[in-house]
């Protein structure tokens, strides 16, 4: 499942991209006295995703149908009728919010957040799985059904502590 891209961005359009909206992350000149290199590029590319993101939510009102259907219309036009991409780009999302989600709370989590993100990994992987099948990788499949097990094993555990929790179950004896 990987994703290449025909014109790769340069660390250097990257961060020109960030500069432009005034994101640019700092450098110690001491460590990178010439700025940014290509083992920077995934990390300023997370910069640039986050900078867009919080710009998108800036722009829109929570809940507008016309908001989101304007901005889906515009990322369909710069994905293109591609489906298979587009594939990747979602499952990619999926796991991401899913990491993003069990972190919003750093000092604890609680049963029914690790529940919802766990969930979220479970449709990335099991997404996932269905892509590796239809490119006859059945490695990539078995992975991918492996993650989603274990993920799905996790959200019912964390199911099962929430309601331990509210007193509609009992907590299992180890």
């Amino acid at each position: 499942m990987s994703i290449s891209s025909e014109r790769p961005a340069s660390v250097d359009q990257i961060y020109r991209a960030l500069v432009a909206l005034g994101a640019e992350p700092l450098f110690d000149p001491e460590v990178r006295p010439e700025g940014p290199g290509d083992e920077d590029r995934r990390q300023l590319l997370g910069a640039l995703l986050a900078k867009v993101e919080l710009e998108i939510t800036a722009a829109t009102r929570l809940d507008s149908e016309e908001d989101e259907g304007e901005i889906l219309l515009g990322w369909v036009e710069e994905v293109g009728p591609e489906s298979g991409l587009s594939a990747k780009v979602l499952v990619n999302r999926l796991h991401r919010t899913g990491v993003q989600f069990l972190g919003l709370d750093q000092d604890e989590t609680f049963p029914g957040q690790s529940a919802a993100s766990m969930a979220m990994v479970v449709a990335a992987d099991t997404f996932g799985a269905h892509l590796h099948f239809r490119d006859s990788d059945v490695e990539g499949v078995r992975r991918a059904l492996g993650r989603a097990e274990t993920a799905l094993i996790n959200v019912q555990e964390s199911m099962h502590n929430l309601r331990v929790a509210i007193g509609d179950a009992e907590e299992e004896d180890e």
